[in-house]
C-alpha cells in the first residue's frame, strides 16, 4: 500500500526539482519585495510630493490588477517591448541584439513587483507607528541618521512590521503556483503535467499540497521566533 502511495512512476524527481524551484523562487522575490516595499514606503513617507505620486500609483495599480493578470502582463508585455527595443537597435544603429526572457527570471521579477506593493503598505504602517518622540531624543543625542535607524527605528519598526510581513510571505508563497501559467517547471506544472499521463491527480497534487504546508508551517515559526525577538524589550517579567 506505502509503496503505490508513494510511487511517483519516475515523476518523483523532477516534482522534487520542481519544489526546489519553488522554493528559490519565492526566497528571490521575498528579497526583491522587501527592497521594493522598504523603497516604497520611504517614498510615501518623503516630503517631496513626485516620489509620494510615484509610490501611491504603483500601490494604487498592484492592488487594483489581479496577481495573474500582472504576471502574464510582465512576461508577455515585457518580451514584446524588449523585442521593440531591440528591433530599434538594428534599425537605426545596425545593433543585432536578441533577448530571451527568462520564465524563471521573470517570475521573480512579477512576483517581487506585485508583493513590493503589499509589503510597502506594511512597512509604511510600521515606520508610522514607531514613537516620534525617540527618533528626536535619539537627534538630540547626537546620533547619526543610520544610528538612529539601526537603533531606535529599525527594531521598533520590525515588530509591527513582522505580523504583516510574515503575512504577505504566505500569500507570496503560495501566488507562486502561477508561474506555472508561463512555462516555468516549478512543482505545480509537473505535478499537472504527471497526471494528465497518468489520470492520477491525488498521487501528484497531494504530495505538492504537503509541500506548500510544510513551508508555510516553517515559516510562521520563523516569523513568530523574530516577533519575539524584536518584542524583547516590552514582554513582561
Amino acid at each position: 500500500m506505502l509503496g503505490q502511495l508513494f510511487d511517483f512512476e519516475g515523476y518523483g524527481p523532477a516534482i522534487f526539482k520542481g519544489a526546489i524551484v519553488t522554493i528559490e523562487l519565492g526566497l528571490l522575490s521575498l528579497v526583491l519585495s522587501l527592497v521594493l516595499g522598504l523603497l516604497g514606503a520611504s517614498a510615501k513617507l518623503a516630503r517631496n510630493p513626485i516620489p509620494r505620486a510615484i509610490a501611491t500609483a504603483y500601490t494604487t495599480l498592484i492592488r487594483g490588477v489581479p496577481d495573474l493578470v500582472m504576471m502574464m502582463l510582465i512576461y508577455f508585455g515585457g518580451q514584446v517591448l524588449l523585442n521593440a527595443v531591440t528591433d530599434w537597435l538594428y534599425t537605426e544603429y545596425g545593433i543585432d541584439v536578441f533577448v530571451n526572457v527568462d520564465q524563471f527570471v521573470a517570475g521573480v521579477v512579477a512576483i517581487g513587483f506585485i508583493f513590493g506593493a503589499y509589503m510597502t503598505e506594511t512597512f509604511r504602517g510600521a515606520f508610522q507607528a514607531v514613537d516620534r518622540g525617540q527618533i528626536e531624543a535619539a537627534r538630540a543625542y547626537g546620533m547619526t541618521t543610520w544610528q538612529v535607524f539601526h537603533r531606535i527605528l529599525f527594531p521598533q519598526m520590525m515588530r509591527h512590521a513582522l505580523p504583516g510581513l510574515g503575512n504577505n510571505w504566505q500569500v507570496m508563497l503560495k501566488t507562486t503556483a502561477l508561474v506555472s501559467v508561463i512555462g516555468l517547471t516549478d512543482m505545480v506544472r509537473l505535478a499537472a503535467e504527471a497526471s494528465k499521463a497518468t489520470h492520477e491527480p491525488f498521487k501528484f497534487f497531494i504530495p505538492v499540497v504537503i509541500v506548500y504546508l510544510t513551508l508555510t508551517s516553517v515559516s510562521e515559526w520563523i516569523v513568530d521566533r523574530l516577533y519575539r525577538h524584536y518584542s524583547v524589550s516590552i514582554r513582561k517579567t
